[in-house]
């Protein structure tokens, strides 16, 4: 590190936050390191776990101050779990496709609806190429008996689509811990409708481009891959912001409504996660949480 005034701790796991008696100010940042127990003190803690590690923090920080987790007045903290609904789509063209690395191309005119649907349906842009190794890998019983150079003739057809629609705030969609502070995720999956509606209108694309219907192939990263949760990306939502401390966990400023001295400035505060990759959001906040912070100390 060349500043200063940072010092980067590694192989150090936050385990807990504690707090004063009234549990307004966090005191104490406890940490596992090399298998002793540390502390730290701040006048400001911020959390920047993602959001299931960051709600799983804050449950495991529970004490009589908050009994059912620190910053959880609102009993919102672990819920509102959200990442995307993807679907990743191959679409086969009749003349070979060289290219090596495609992701040119994205395709947000359906984002807030399609012609016959007013609801918003998501975003398609394109991925990295397929070859071989991958189909087998990801597809291995339906693939168990073709030959490689067949895999490598049909990838070196593709043409590759990735199609993100929104997932859905759900109360019940949330991250819990147990009693040896382990992290459960109760999910179901929302927006499948509008998944599909997304599919459809790439096909429909696909057809004027002599990629016809019969040659579009769709893996479905919630259901066909069986890896609805492993194979997320993106998690946001478990600490969401607002106004009404009885709605949300977070203010405007991503300060804890329960606590003086606490943020949480990952995508654990996003209210909703949109259709797009939300690590500009995420950088933009913490930049704009940052100058709140250095007005604060001034």
């Amino acid at each position: 590190m060349t500043d200063p005034n940072v010092t980067l701790l590694t192989g150090a796991e936050v385990t807990k936050l504690e707090t004063d008696e009234s549990g307004r100010t966090v005191t104490g940042v406890v940490v596992s390191r090399g298998g002793d127990r540390e502390v730290y003190r701040a006048d400001i803690v911020a959390v920047s776990a993602g959001a299931a590690t960051s709600a799983r923090l804050l449950l495991n920080s529970a004490s009589d101050a908050h009994p059912h987790g620190l910053a959880n007045g609102s009993d919102q903290v672990g819920r509102n779990y959200m990442f995307h609904n993807c679907k990743a789509v191959v679409a086969l063209s009749k003349e070979k496709n060289d290219t090596v690395f495609q992701k040119t191309l994205g395709i947000n005119d359906f984002y807030f609806g399609a012609k016959d649907y007013e609801w918003p349906i998501g975003n398609i842009q394109m991925i990295g190429k397929s070859n071989a190794e991958a189909m087998r890998g990801e597809k291995p019983k339906l693939t168990k008996l073709s030959p490689e150079w067949t895999l490598s003739d049909v990838a070196g057809h593709a043409v590759d689509f990735w199609l993100t629609t929104e997932d859905l705030p759900m109360p019940d969609n949330r991250v819990t811990v147990d009693g040896r502070g382990n992290i459960h995720l109760a999910y179901s999956p929302t927006n499948d409708e509008e998944i599909g509606r997304l599919y459809h209108e790439l096909k429909k694309i696909l057809n004027h481009t002599g990629m016809a219907e019969h040659h579009v192939l769709g893996k479905n990263f919630y259901m066909d891959m069986s890896i609805p949760v492993a194979g997320c990306a993106h998690q946001a939502g478990t600490c969401r912001f607002g106004t009404d401390p009885a709605t949300s966990v977070l203010d405007v400023n991503c300060k804890a409504h329960d606590l003086d001295n606490l943020y949480v400035v990952d995508t654990s505060f996003f209210p909703s996660i949109g259709a797009v990759n939300p690590a500009l959001t995420a950088m933009a906040n913490a930049i704009r949480v940052g100058e709140h912070l250095m007005a604060r100390l001034r």
